[in-house]
C-alpha cells in the first residue's frame, strides 16, 4: 500500500516514514501543501496522511482542493489541535479518519489498514483472472483454489496487473508503484520478482511485453 504523508515536522516525519516501511507500507514524504497537490496530480497514492498545520497552505484547504478531483482517495487527519471545529471541519469536506497528535503508532497502523480494506472492498474485494483469484480484503491468492505464499513485494505486484488486466505495466511505472521515492532499486528487481511470481503461478498467466513491461491479459 502506497502512502503520501504530508507532514512539515521533521523529527516526526522521520520518525513516521521509519515506522511505516517497517509495517511494510511504501511511503512518500512531503513537507507543503502545494508539493502535496503537485505530487497527487501526477502520482496518485493509495493514501494521504494529511498534517493540518502545514507551512504554505493549510491541511484543510489541500483537502477541499484534492476532493474535487479524487474524491474517493482515502485521506487521514493528523493534527495538534483539540478544537472540534477542526475535526468537525475535516470530516466535512471529506476527511476518512483523523488523529490528534501525539497518537499511538499502533493505533495509527490500525487506521491505515481500515482504510485500505474499506477502499478495497468499495471497489471490490476479489478479482479473478482465469485460475487466479486474489482476495484483496483477506491479502490471499489462490491458483486452482490452493493458497500460494507470495512476499510483500510479489503480492503488491500481481495487484497491479490483475487490476491493470489487459494494459501493459512498464517496469518504471512498476518500480514507481513498489518503491518509496529514493529507494536502492537494483536494475533487474522487477523481473526478479516477475520470475519469482510466475513460479508460483499458471503458465503464461504474465505476459512479457520486450523492451517495455508486463502484461495480464486474462
Amino acid at each position: 500500500m502506497k502512502i503520501l504523508l504530508v507532514e512539515d515536522d521533521y523529527a516526526l516525519a522521520q520518525g513516521l516514514q521509519s515506522a511505516l516501511v517497517r509495517e511494510h507500507f511504501v511511503v512518500n514524504w512531503v513537507s507543503k501543501g502545494r508539493e502535496a497537490l503537485l505530487v497527487i496530480a501526477t502520482e496518485l497514492p493509495d493514501i494521504m496522511i494529511l498534517d493540518i498545520g502545514l507551512p504554505d497552505i493549510n491541511g484543510l484547504q489541500v483537502l477541499k482542493q484534492l476532493r474535487l478531483s479524487h474524491p474517493t482517495l482515502p485521506v487521514l487527519l493528523l493534527t495538534a489541535r483539540d478544537s472540534i471545529e477542526d475535526k468537525v471541519s475535516g470530516l466535512d469536506l471529506g476527511a476518512d479518519d483523523y488523529l490528534t497528535k501525539p497518537f499511538d503508532m499502533q493505533e495509527l497502523f490500525a487506521r491505515l489498514r481500515m482504510l485500505g480494506r474499506r477502499s478495497m472492498v468499495a471497489v471490490s474485494s476479489k478479482i479473478t483472472i482465469g485460475a487466479i483469484c486474489m482476495d484483496t480484503a483477506s491479502y490471499q491468492v489462490t491458483c486452482d483454489r490452493e493458497i500460494i505464499e507470495l512476499s510483500r513485494r510479489e503480492y503488491m505486484l500481481l495487484q497491479i496487473l490483475m487490476e491493470n488486466k489487459g494494459r501493459v505495466q512498464t517496469r518504471d511505472n512498476l518500480e514507481t508503484k513498489l518503491y518509496s521515492w529514493g529507494a536502492e532499486i537494483s536494475s533487474n528487481s522487477i523481473q526478479v520478482h516477475i520470475h519469482n511470481l510466475r513460479k508460483k503461478l499458471t503458465p503464461n498467466f504474465i505476459t512479457t511485453i520486450r523492451g517495455i513491461g508486463y502484461i495480464v491479459k486474462g
